[in-house]
């Protein structure tokens, strides 16, 4: 983080967000030509408003940033970019999570995404918050920045080889254990949907395992929807479906980052993460329409479309996970585009069992600035599953509540006396935001991060 935070400089510019009533209080007690520079130049402190004062000497002598709301993190979103260079105070008087929050919407502006081109980043420092939990910031900014490379990769440099590689990367960081079933092991192992998913494809389907922590404290397990590459198999995509494809891991994403944040917390866990990570990819050997599969749990399952597959490959791994009872299993997936007309792109839909996990993570998200909106696991739907010659479809008839479908099929895949949590999400910023350019994007993880620390506390602040 050394080129996005300093600790101190003597010569950081003083910056502060203000709206018309901070605005109003600067100007009495602004000197001379600042207060002309200002109505010369027009400035309104309306949000995303910047003026550069300058000082005695003739160069910057503060910053002025309009924001309805200064006390919003993303009133810091763009200035690393905007301001390009130097180095920069927040004036604001903010307490421990405004002032996290702030460092950390100041981290993701720094983000972008340049492994092909090999530009230059050209973004500006701060001078970290007095009040902000460094550590916690730090974690929260490398988490999102490893969700948005993983899913920024192309699909050539992210496969299921590449992201299990990234999986043990990621382990070495915390020594954590990794396994992987793989290829044909998979049948071996009991892990069929997995298989039958990504078996087409050349590079082979597996089921990453990372464990880390005592395994006396309660159990986490995280599962990530692992599609590195979605052309629909069989019932293929439309060019414009298949475009965005690459981000079919977002899931898969989204658990290592938490998971990192999990870890550099310390979290008194004993932390499981599950990534099912295929292609669904066209061949001879493809699933085809209306094939009946086995899952792990013995279920069989017609599949009425090959291109809801996640919902296939998550099926397996929950039945795995819940071999050993854990205390809470929280699955992320970019599952069903029903997810986003219900929601549109910024708000993931969340599922859940248990209403209290569900309104703690509703809290924290609206705490951090990272929010869900829970959808009903509306029992009358499950009859849209049935299937005449296996014990369910994989997709309902008509598409008709498509994303509370998906979850229910998952959720025969559950015990009902685990706390389980299902995050359908787009991943994706289709326009550029303050702090959030167009692309790859973690969602929920601040908010579900928040809201652990408070299930397992181990000392602290609460991170933002």
């Amino acid at each position: 983080m050394q080129e996005i935070f300093t600790t101190e400089a003597a010569d950081a510019i003083s910056l502060l967000a203000v709206n018309g009533e901070l605005f109003a209080e600067w100007n009495r007690g602004a000197p001379r030509h600042a207060r002309t520079w200002a109505e010369a130049s027009n400035f309104r402190a309306e949000t995303g408003d910047l003026l550069l004062v300058p000082g005695h000497g003739g160069d910057v002598g503060q910053v002025l940033v309009g924001a309805s709301d200064p006390s919003d993190m993303w009133t810091y979103g763009d200035l690393p970019k905007r301001l390009g260079a130097g180095t920069f105070r927040i004036a604001n008087d903010m307490g421990v999570g405004e002032a996290t929050r702030a460092a950390v919407a100041w981290g993701l502006g720094c983000y972008a995404f340049n492994r092909y081109t090999g530009k230059p980043n050209a973004f500006a420092t701060l001078v970290w918050p007095d009040r902000a939990d460094r550590n916690r910031a730090g974690a929260t900014v490398e988490a999102c920045r490893l969700v948005r490379d993983l899913i920024n990769t192309p699909a050539n440099d992210m496969g299921p080889d590449e992201l299990d590689r990234a999986a043990r990367s990621l382990a070495r960081t915390h020594g954590a254990r990794v396994s992987t079933t793989a290829g044909e092991n998979l049948l071996y192992a009991n892990y069929p949907t997995i298989h039958a998913v990504g078996r087409a494809a050349a590079n082979a389907p597996r089921l990453i395992d990372l464990c880390w922590g005592d395994p006396a404290h309660p159990k986490l397990t995280l599962i990530g929807k692992g599609v590195c590459f979605d052309t629909g198999g069989l019932d293929i995509k439309p060019a414009g479906g298949m475009l965005r494809m690459k981000k079919d891991m977002g899931g898969a994403a989204h658990v290592l980052g938490l998971a990192h944040m999990v870890m550099a917390a310390g979290l008194p866990v004993r932390l499981r993460v599950l990534i099912p990570a295929v292609e669904n990819s066209i061949s001879g050997n493809a699933m085809r329409p209306l094939d009946i599969v086995r899952t792990r749990k013995g279920l069989t399952v017609e599949i009425g479309n090959t291109d809801a597959e996640g919902r296939l490959i998550l099926c397996d791994a929950l039945s795995e996970a819940m071999g050993e009872r854990p205390d809470l299993v929280i699955d992320c997936a970019t599952l069903t585009g029903a997810a986003r007309v219900a929601l549109g792109t910024e708000l993931p839909a969340l599922f859940a069992n248990d209403d209290d996990v569900a309104e703690a993570l509703a809290r924290a998200g609206r705490a951090v600035d990272d929010p869900t909106w829970r959808l009903p696991l509306h029992a009358p739907y499950d009859r849209m599953l049935r299937s005449n010659a296996a014990d369910l479809c994989n997709v309902s008839e008509g598409g008709m509540g498509g994303a509370i479908t998906a979850a229910l099929f998952l959720q025969r895949f559950v015990e009902p006396d685990v706390p389980w949590v299902h995050v359908d999400m787009m991943a994706w910023n289709v326009a550029n935001r303050p702090g959030r350019p167009e692309g790859g994007e973690a969602q929920f993880i601040r908010g579900a991060m928040h809201m652990l620390l408070e299930r397992y506390p181990a000392g602290g602040t609460v991170p933002p």
